[in-house]
């Protein structure tokens, strides 16, 4: 009976695989339709049965696409153009010198700007068979593990290099600190602190992204920026930007902690779009003094934000300047209203909704912001339509 039933629905709803075609998708249906009323009343008890059933009860039945369950539909396959670099022989392949190394965040709750993000800088990519994406995921998501995680990006973009790693959250969760936005704590927004640890040491640079950005530009342009001298990191910097709101009185007061920049000259810049230089990242053992940051901030309140202070105070006055057209960013209003914004004067190349609001939040409330339909082209997200008995 069990057996049947878990056959009867499966056939019902199955979702169509990326390779039917039109004709082939009405045929099917033609075929669902010719079920007798007899084994239509058996399709309804079946749904009936299976969906009091405990989720682990339902182990035997096949592995539906996962993309597609969650309402993600597959992304074209985007080939190398004329005059992409041939694949080097390596023992790894993310150790190819010739690749191009984006790393972001997965999560549930973000789950789809992250693949709209990948879409975007697949689309605009001039050999987006040379970019391997590193996916940070947190080893205990209550709605999707790494392993599901694995599973769905490989559904949506076949053909994608990447590698999703587990993020332990236990690595930071003590050193995390009260933020004026609690989506701020999230352990995984913290990542990004880790990632000479988490890749492999061949990984001697990577571009890191938030979630919510959308690049309209060839990404191997931000991949090209060169890192002089001594600095480990590259991003747009914003020196008309009050920087000393990113601190409390209390550290400004201090004469010791106040004193930290020395003599550099710190300008506000967002973490959520960085140019890495990992080799100089591992030597100067940048994490261990990132840590020691947060560690001072549980013990005395010197920031109100989360991950972007202890940046600012490691690396604010020794950033390498890139083109604010990279980095289009607080397209997601203030970290409390989340309110409309307008693009900054100037080119574009990647857009970024930093900030409360998030594009495809107020597009599903039917309360979008003008700058989200930039967005919306690059959404994969199309939810399945429920089955209804009348």
């Amino acid at each position: 009976m069990y057996i049947y039933c878990c056959f009867l629905t499966n056939l019902w709803s199955f979702p169509f695989p990326s390779f039917f075609t039109t004709t082939m998708s009405s045929q099917y249906i033609k075929m669902l339709t010719t079920l007798k009323t007899q084994e239509m009343n058996w399709l309804v008890i079946c749904f009936l049965i299976l969906g009091f059933m405990p989720f682990g009860s339902i182990a035997i039945r096949p592995v539906l696409d996962s993309a597609r369950l969650l309402g993600f539909t597959e992304a074209p396959d985007y080939r190398n153009g004329v005059g992409c670099p041939e694949q080097a022989e390596t023992t790894s392949y993310f150790c190819d010198p010739s690749l191009v190394h984006v790393a972001m965040t997965l999560d549930s709750e973000y789950l789809r700007g992250s693949m709209a993000a990948v879409h975007s800088v697949l689309r605009h990519a001039s050999c987006p068979e040379h970019v391997f994406f590193h996916f940070m995921a947190a080893e205990f998501d209550p709605k999707a593990n790494p392993r599901v995680l694995t599973r769905l990006v490989r559904s949506i973009f076949p053909s994608l290099n990447f590698k999703v790693y587990v993020f332990r959250e236990d690595t930071v969760i003590n050193l995390i600190s009260a933020s004026i936005r609690q989506a701020l704590e999230n352990p995984l927004n913290y990542a990004r602190n880790y990632l000479g640890d988490i890749l492999d040491p061949c990984v001697n640079r990577v571009i890191y992204l938030d979630s919510d950005v959308i690049l309209v530009d060839d990404v191997h342009k931000l991949w090209n920026v060169q890192i002089s001298g001594s600095r480990v990191i590259g991003a747009p910097e914003y020196c008309h930007a009050n920087f000393s709101k990113y601190f409390t009185d209390s550290f400004w007061s201090d004469p010791v902690l106040s004193l930290v920049f020395g003599s550099r000259n710190p300008c506000y810049f967002n973490t959520g779009v960085m140019v890495m230089d990992l080799e100089k990242w591992r030597e100067g053992n940048y994490r261990l003094k990132i840590e020691n940051w947060m560690k001072l901030q549980r013990k005395r309140r010197i920031y109100e934000l989360g991950s972007l202070p202890p940046f600012l105070l490691v690396f604010g006055g020794n950033v390498e300047p890139i083109d604010h057209k990279w980095n289009q960013h607080g397209l997601g209003g203030d970290n409390v209203k989340g309110s409309c914004r307008s693009l900054h004067p100037g080119p574009v190349s990647l857009l970024h909704w930093s900030g409360k609001g998030k594009p495809w939040v107020r597009l599903d409330e039917k309360k979008p912001c003008p700058l989200d339909y930039l967005w919306e082209p690059y959404d994969l997200y199309q939810p399945i339509r429920k089955v209804v008995f009348v």
